[in-house]
């Protein structure tokens, strides 16, 4: 269901296609009110499974059998390319008006485009998904302005905790019994260091932006922002970035629990928790799927819970979903919402059909997306999951039961800038004992704001 990501825009810009369609009817960029009409329609619908996907392509295909079938006067027109979206050409259709009438779209997206005006407004037509109501607030209000809505989710994730079970348990440590706390982690990855040569207890990104994306993550569990509530000036500067910044650092060189080896990128962790050495590490549920699937590790060695002390407040999160052309005429919003109903938001069909994902030999079981929280709908999903796991879900059942008491929060503006910068600090804390917490953080405010003041 969805990629490991290296970040929103990092990683799910290898996801799947996206191309220049019909730019809809010539309605005007307000859809006119009115009943749903029998007539035929043909709606074109960004990110179908591109053929090089042949599981995913074949189910899609089948869904859109079923679907025409239970509405004959729809035509579903999927456009497939890779990658879903191309930042090189994304901006340019949605100014040209020539995105597909429901076109996708990553959540960090999503604001800007509402306020170029570059999608149609569906409240008037959104109340007949009968699903809107049960999605979690945090989720659904990626796509509202006000009482306005644009769109409608697909997929969801934030951040958690990944961690090596079979290391928990070699270095004496409950594998059910996760760290909540950030000394409870610290303490865990002393012991698991402790396993001998070339163990690390606690691994962290420092280059190539991942760095400051991490920073981000534990930022916000420790209830802190990375910039003011009107986007305008950095907010890291705080207790609670220095409380990242000197925990890792005590971890490194207090605990040495971190391993000498710094300056880690993406692909580092990965490895480093696929070979069986790395106790721990921040990530989505999805890094499991990706080690089990790239780096030679075993899906039941691994385990996910939240990130430590964000209980009752945030985790970054991220997530993609669709709007629709401001040209598409009320008949193609009807018709598209009631396609992304049926494939997106309906347990046991489309994305949630895990009965033929298991047949196909895809894995079942990961707790993401979690579009509906515990709400019926969301019951129903997560019992199916089970049911037909193909990966031992009782895994992540740390990381589903901290769910309901922490709120989604998006990735900053200018996200990979700030990243940037904030390598810089991170990078320093875990390569110069005689880091300046202080310094770091006020230089890196500084850049920070003259970046956040060219955004605006």
């Amino acid at each position: 269901m969805t990629t490991t990501r290296r970040g929103l825009s990092l990683l799910l810009v290898a996801g799947l296609g996206l191309v220049a369609a019909s730019c809809g009817s010539d309605d005007g960029n307000k859809p006119a009110a009115g009943g749903a009409s029998d007539g035929p329609v043909t709606i074109t619908v960004g990110c179908e499974p591109p053929k090089s996907n042949p599981k995913e392509r074949e189910a899609w295909e089948a869904d859109v059998a079923t679907f025409q079938k239970a509405h004959p006067n729809i035509t579903v027109q999927g456009k497939d390319a890779f990658p879903c979206i191309n930042p090189d050409t994304f901006q340019a259709k949605l100014a040209g008006g020539t995105q597909e009438d429901l076109f996708y779209v990553y959540y960090t997206d999503v604001r800007k485009i509402i306020e170029k005006k570059q999608a149609a407004d569906i409240s008037q037509y959104v109340g007949s998904v009968g699903a809107v109501k049960d999605l979690r607030p945090d989720v659904m209000g990626v796509f509202k302005d006000g009482d306005k809505t644009y769109g409608l989710p697909r997929n969801n994730y934030n951040m958690g905790l990944v961690y090596n079970r079979k290391l928990f348990t070699q270095a004496g440590l409950d594998p059910a019994n996760p760290p909540k706390t950030w000394e409870e982690v610290r303490d865990a990855a002393k012991k698991i260091a402790a396993l001998g040569p070339g163990y690390v207890g606690y691994g962290e990104y420092s280059a190539g932006n991942t760095g400051g994306w991490h920073f981000a993550a534990e930022l916000y569990a420790r209830g802190g922002s990375m910039v003011s509530d009107d986007g305008k000036t950095a907010a890291f500067n705080s207790d609670e970035g220095k409380a990242v910044l000197e925990n890792l650092k005590k971890m490194r060189w207090d605990d040495n629990s971190m391993g000498t080896k710094q300056l880690l990128q993406w692909e580092d962790l990965m490895r480093m928790m696929g070979g069986g050495k790395l106790g721990m590490m921040v990530g989505a549920p999805d890094v499991v799927q990706s080690v089990n699937n790239d780096f030679k590790g075993k899906f039941e060695d691994y385990g996910v819970t939240a990130v430590p002390e964000s209980d009752g407040k945030s985790s970054l999160s991220g997530g993609d979903g669709y709007m629709f052309n401001p040209k598409a005429s009320p008949e193609k919003i009807k018709a598209g919402l009631q396609w992304l109903e049926f494939h997106e938001l309906t347990p046991g069909k489309g994305q949630f059909d895990y009965a033929r994902s298991k047949q196909q030999g895809r894995p079942v079981g990961l707790p993401i997306p979690d579009l509906y929280g515990t709400s019926a709908p969301g019951n129903e999903i997560t019992a199916l999951r089970k049911q037909y796991a193909t990966v031992p879900v009782d895994n992540f059942a740390p990381y589903v039961a901290a769910q309901g008491n922490i709120t989604n929060k998006l990735e900053p503006p200018k996200a990979q800038e700030l990243y940037a910068v904030l390598d810089v600090a991170m990078s320093a804390v875990l390569t110069r004992k005689d880091a300046d917490i202080n310094k770091l953080l006020s230089d890196a405010e500084g850049k920070a704001n003259k970046i956040l003041a060219k955004n605006t």
